[in-house]
Parts: C-alpha cells; structure tokens; sequence
C-alpha cells in the first residue's frame, strides 16, 4: 500500500514541476513591487501546486490555500470560484481543497480557478483574487481502439512473403506522458501461416503464398495492447476482411476432347454448326477467352465467341459441296485473352480439341456455267437467228435433266438445249442492250430453279440517213447582198458509229437550177447556205424552198433529202433577221388569242342557249296545271256525296240512260261547251273507253312524278267511270247542268293541246285536294 502511494507520489513529480515555477514566479513578481513610504506593502497568496488522481470515488485532498495575512484569528474567509469549482469544496476557515466529484482526465484535465479572501472583521478582501491551477493525474482506465473500423484489403493472388496488405492504428485515450499508459503494441490472433502484423507498426504482411482458387477470402484478427504489454495493460481487437484479387495463373481447358457435327451442303454461309465450350479457373478479364481454327487451309468453317457465355460457335465461313467433300476435319484452340508472359508463356496457356463436321447431301438446285452471259447480235437480222446458248447442269450425283424459261423481253426465244433465238427483228437504234433472265429447272424436281441474266447487246449497222440536226426557221431579207449568209446547217445520224460522225453536204440534182441560194460544205459536219443575188421580192417569191442532200461515212454510205424553207423577210434597215422571227411569233401569238377569243365566245353562247331552254322548260311544267293559280282555284266545286245507288233505282229510271249508250239519236248541232259536257256525259258510262283514259291518265302521274323540275302538284282525280256498284251513270252535277249555257274551259287550253284533244273525245276532270 506504501508502495503504491510512493509510485504516485514519484509520478506526480513532473506534473508539480510546472506549478513551483508558477510559485516561484509570483514570489518574484511580489518582491520586486515598490511602494512610496507612504502605502502599506501588500501581502501575497501563499500555496503549493495542485494535483488530484482521476476516477477515485473518495474524497481527496488537494491542498490549501492560505493569505500571508492571515494570523489564525478567524476572521479571514476563502472563495473558490471559476469554471468546475464545483468539482471541489474549499474549507472557508481554512482554505483546505478537496475533491468531491470522482474526476476523468480525459473529458478535463486541467482546472483553472480562482481564489478570493475576505476579512469579515471589515467584509472586504484582503487579497486581490488570483487564478490558481488544479492538475488531474492519469491513470491506465482506457483501453487501445480502432478508429477507422472495418479493415478490408485486397492482395493478389500467389504474392510472394513480405507483401505489404494494410496498416491498422489504434488509439488510447490516456496520457502518453504518464508511464506507458497510450504505449501500444499489436498482436496477430488470427491469420496465421498466412499474415503477420509489425508490433509497432500495426503493418500487415503476407507470410506465405495464397491461391485465390482454393480461397479467396481471409479474416485477419489483431489485437492492441498498452502499458507495451505489461501486467494490467488493457487492449482492444480489429477485425481485417482480406480478398485475394485473381490473377491469370490457369489456361482455359475443353470440357470434351471431342466434337461431332453435321451441316446441310445446301447451308447459306454464317449457319452455326455447333458449339464448344471451354472453362477456366480464373475470373474478370482473365477468364476471357478466344477460339482458332488451327491448320485450316481450306478456310471453310471460324469460330466465334458469345461474350455472353464464353462458348466458342462454330460457323460456316465457305460453302460446302457434298459432291467433292463429304466430312471435315479441324483442330481448334481456346487461348486468354489478357496472358501474363511472366507467369505463363502464350503456348503454355491454351489447349486444344477436335471437331469433325458431317456434311449432308441436299437436292441443289441447278447451276449455270457462267454467273452471267452477255451475248451479241447485229441488228436487222431475221427471225429465228442463234443469238447464243446458257448452260446449266445439276450439282447432284444423278444429273437431271434441265428445261430453259426466258423472260425479259419478247423479242427473243429459248429452246431445250438452251440456245436463245431471235423472234423479231431488232432494232439498235430503238433499243441497243437487252436484260432477260433465263431460268434453269430439274425435271425430276421441278421446285429446284436457279437464274442467270443474259444481257444481249445490238450491234450497229449503217441503216439510218443523216438528217437536220433541228428544225430551221430560215429566213432571208429582201435587202440581202450576195454572198450574205443565211443560215448554218447541221446534221445528226441515230447510227452508232465506230469512228466520229462525218457528214457531206451538197445541193441535190433538182436543186441546180436555183441559183437564188448555194451551199458550202464547211468540213466539220456543218454548212453554210449563202445568198446567191442581191434583192429579194417578198410578194413576188415570198419562200424558197432549198433541197439538201446528207450523206454520212457509213459502210455502206447512206443519203437523205431534205427541204430546208427560206422566207424572206422585210427586215428593214437593220437587216436583222431576228425581228422575222419575233413578227412570226406575235403572229402566231396572236392567231392564237384570237382563237381562244372565239372559242370562248361560242362556249358562252352554247351556255346561254343551254340555260335558255331550261328556264323555258321550267315555265312550262310551271304552268302545266293552271288549276292551281288562285283565279282557278275559287271555281272549285266539291261533291262529297254519291248517290244512293241500287238504294235509288226506284226514284229514277236508269235503263233509259243505259240504252242511250247505244242508240243515240242525231240532235241539232249545239254549241262548242254543250259538245264538250255530252262528250264527258258519255265518257262516265261504263264501256271500253274508260280502261284507254286510265291508262292515259296514269302515264301522265307517272310523267309528272319523274320530272325532277316538276313542282309538286296536287294529284290528279278523275271521273272518267263509275264503280261497278250503281247502275245508274255518274251523278255529278256537271252533266245536271244546263246545256244550253255556255260554260267557260278555257282552262283546258293550258293543259296543252295533247290533252285537249283527249278531253274532247273522253271527256275528263282535274280537280286539286285542297
């Protein structure tokens, strides 16, 4: 117990070291003050350095403070005050400080208060205050911790002994300056053979190679202590998450040794044949792989990669012919892509399998000589002349025989031995290049069709005269001098010539008695035609007409006539032929207004006659009923009533009225209206008659209700007949009145005289509903 005291005691000897220096500073401070003779020289504090231990539950002493000016009386009083005072409790009598809290170094471990001495005797201070310093001493109560929790690492793979991994770091909150307490050592608790940590340092190395492929993974466990170890030290543990990082260190290897496949021979290029797989340890980039063909000289068949599944496809690079090679043979390889030569050399890192392809016979179709055939043929020839032959035969072993279609045109023909035929005569200048297509079919399969375009091109012959290059509007003034020129000619040929164009102007032989003009060949397919006279009369010879012989430098030579027309113009002083041209054209121009003037004009006039008629017909089929005018309209008699019929056959005789149907006896001739009311007397009695009227009467409805400019009128109603129910006549009082009054029908004139005539004779009635 001494012991321990002593220790303290021993440690605390550097912390008072500070505090004496400040003693001793303030007692030189107060000897040094002078005063006049007439002031009392003041006292000074009198103390010791302060410390106290942390973390102690009882109650400790400090120390105590005490005034040179205090003589034990009692009447001086002390004052602890500042920041944390607290903490402590200070004796007033006395001055004696203890601790009454339990103290932790680590949240304050410096306490700077002040002291305050009062004579109660006159309540006022004796002493001026005076800051004083209360130390806390350590003591080993933390333990080391690891600050930047968790540790992850990354190594790669198979590195050698002594690789740096990571540095770990603890700290301990204790006073580094007191003993060992913050002194930290490391310890590995767990991790061998593989790491070790520096003691010190707390740096992580490799003790011994690691395979990422056996493990990948490590947990590393290091433990710190303080006090370097010593009996009482406290320490702290970290946990170290270390992955070994790959590197390429395995070759990709085939999971067979051996592959069969088959592919059809009629396989268009780029078909998957198959797929082979290889598979390596590694991961990330160095398990990325590459597929060869090795010692393929036929260059038939390539690999590819699905970057996706790292499987090799193998593909079709070239046609194969069932025919000439039935299977193949080849070799692949699968190699790295990224390969570490240090570790290992490109050759060592790959490996090898065997692919054998089938190939399997298919029906081809069949196939031409030649891609494509161009045939030629002179132009002119007749019909059935040999333009040339295709060919095709069958791929396969039994040799079928083949049937020849030609499409494209139809001037040619194809027969079975393939030969292709003229059909009419060809024409190079109407078309010099023929594109058919010629097709191919087996006859033991005639879905098997191949095709092959033919291209025929026409050869020239000399069968087109030269002829003017354009049409030439020639005039002449009749100013002109001779030897002026005219106009200058040239000429085109449709032929095609294997040379340049040469063409050879010349007057014709009924042409040398017109002296009025001559011609000069200039030599460079063009001419000259030049006034031969001076003067010209345009009413006397208004046009001249100049016959031109070509002749171009074909085999053989072909000529041509042509008629150049000159006009002579009356170009006034300018002799300036182009205001021939611009007067035949305002000519022309306004021939042509002119015409359209006219055209225009009758077109009008048709319209108008047109619109004439219609509103003519329209008038008419207006006034077709005049009944329906207002005048008419109030001359309306309407009958309701019938007769009483068979009901009134004893109040009136009707067989007197029958028989007057067919015995009439000859009366005086009356007037105009009375013939008309016997006419219609006679049309109401039942007879023959009466089915013609209804006939004549429905045609016209049937008129009237088709006209679309027909307006709509009220329907027609008639009393031609009576119903088969009376016996008696009709009993309308038309027939009731007098005859020898003069009735007017004038109305009847307006119904058109096709249907007056009919009223005449049938006798009829249009009466509107209203």
């Amino acid at each position: 117990m001494n012991y321990c005291f002593l220790k303290h005691w021993i440690l605390m000897i550097p912390l008072l070291w500070p505090c004496l220096k400040v003693s001793e500073t303030l007692k030189a401070e107060k000897a040094r003050r002078t005063v006049p003779s007439t002031w009392r020289a003041k006292r000074a504090w009198v103390w010791r350095p302060f410390v106290v231990l942390e973390e102690m539950d009882d109650i400790q002493c400090v120390g105590k403070l005490r005034s040179d000016l205090d003589n034990g009386n009692n009447s001086f009083q002390y004052k602890l005050l500042g920041i944390g005072a607290g903490s402590f409790s200070i004796n007033e009598r006395t001055g004696e400080i203890c601790a009454i809290q339990k103290l932790d170094r680590e949240e304050k471990s410096l306490y700077i208060l002040r002291a305050q001495v009062i004579d109660t005797t006159i309540g006022k201070a004796v002493e001026t205050e005076s800051e004083f310093v209360i130390r806390v001493l350590d003591i080993n109560d933390n333990e080391p911790r690891f600050l930047d929790e968790p540790y992850e690492a990354i190594v790669p793979e198979m590195s050698p002994e002594g690789t740096f991994v990571i540095k770990v770091t603890a700290n301990d909150a204790d006073d580094p300056s007191t003993g060992y307490h913050a002194r930290i050592l490391y310890n590995l608790e767990r991790g061998q053979p593989y790491f070790s940590v520096e003691p010190t340092t707390g740096v992580i190395r490799i003790s011994s190679k690691m395979d990422r492929e056996l493990q990948d993974t490590y947990c590393v466990i290091i433990q710190a202590k303080d006090m370097l170890g010593q009996p009482g030290a406290l320490s702290g543990t970290t946990t170290v998450s270390i992955k070994l990082s790959d590197i390429n260190d395995n070759k990709p290897i085939f999971k067979e040794s051996f592959y069969r496949f088959t592919i059809s021979e009629s396989a268009p290029i780029g078909t998957s044949i198959g797929k082979i797989m290889a598979y390596d340890d590694d991961i990330g980039e160095n398990a990325e792989m590459e597929y060869s063909i090795e010692d393929d000289d036929s260059k038939i068949f390539d690999i590819i990669i699905d970057n996706d599944t790292q499987e090799g496809i193998v593909i079709l690079k070239k046609k194969v012919d069932f025919e000439q090679q039935s299977y193949y043979g080849i070799r692949a390889k699968v190699k790295n892509c990224h390969v570490d030569e240090e570790l290992a050399p490109a050759h060592v890192n790959a490996s090898t399998t065997y692919i054998k392809v089938q190939v399997e016979d298919e029906d081809e179709p069949p196939v031409f000589l030649l891609p494509y055939y161009i045939l030629e043929i002179p132009e002119g020839k007749p019909y059935g002349t040999i333009v040339g032959t295709v060919s095709a035969t069958d791929p396969d072993r039994r040799q079928s025989p083949m049937r020849y279609y030609l499409t494209g045109s139809k001037m040619f023909d194809i027969n079975d031995n393939g030969t292709i035929i003229t059909t009419n005569m060809l024409d190079r200048e109407v078309s010099a290049w023929y594109n058919l297509t010629v097709t191919a079919t087996e006859t033991y399969n005639v879905q098997q069709i191949s095709s092959a375009h033919v291209y025929v091109q026409v050869f020239n012959i000399n069968d087109n005269a030269p002829e003017f290059s354009q049409f030439y509007e020639t005039y002449v003034c009749e100013n002109a001098e001779s030897g002026e020129i005219v106009q200058i000619i040239s000429a085109i040929d449709r032929d095609e010539s294997i040379e340049d164009h040469h063409f050879y102007f010349n007057h014709s032989l009924e042409d040398t008695n017109n002296s009025s003009f001559m011609l000069t060949d200039n030599q460079d397919n063009t001419a000259v035609i030049l006034s031969n006279r001076t003067g010209f009369n345009l009413k006397e010879e208004p046009v001249f007409y100049m016959i031109i012989l070509i002749a171009d430098n074909g085999i053989p030579s072909l000529t041509s006539t042509n008629t150049l027309t000159i006009q002579v113009c009356d170009c006034g002083d300018s002799r300036n032929t182009e205001t021939c041209a611009n007067k035949g054209l305002l000519f022309i121009m306004g021939f042509r207004t002119e015409a359209i003037i006219a055209i225009m004009i009758c077109v009008m006039v048709i319209f108008g006659f047109f619109f004439l008629i219609l509103a003519l017909k329209q008038r008419r089929k207006e006034t077709l009923f005049p009944e329906k005018t207002e005048d008419f309209r109030e001359n309306i008699f309407c009958y309701d009533d019938e007769g009483g019929g068979e009901e009134d056959s004893e109040a009136f005789d009707i067989v007197e009225l029958r028989q007057s149907t067919v015995m009439r006896e000859r009366k005086p001739q009356r007037s105009k209206s009375a013939e008309i009311r016997s006419l219609y007397r006679q049309s109401l009695q039942v007879g023959p008659d009466s089915a013609i009227f209804r006939k004549f009467i429905l045609e016209k409805l049937e008129e009237a209700n088709t006209d679309p400019c027909a307006p709509p009128f009220d329907s027609l109603q008639t009393f031609a007949y009576e119903g088969t129910g009376s016996s008696a006549g009709s009993l309308s009082s038309l027939a009731s009145r007098d005859t020898d009054q003069e009735d007017d029908f004038d109305y009847l004139n307006d119904l058109g005289p096709r249907f007056k005539r009919l009223a005449s004779m049938f006798g009829s009635a249009v009466q509107p509903n209203n």
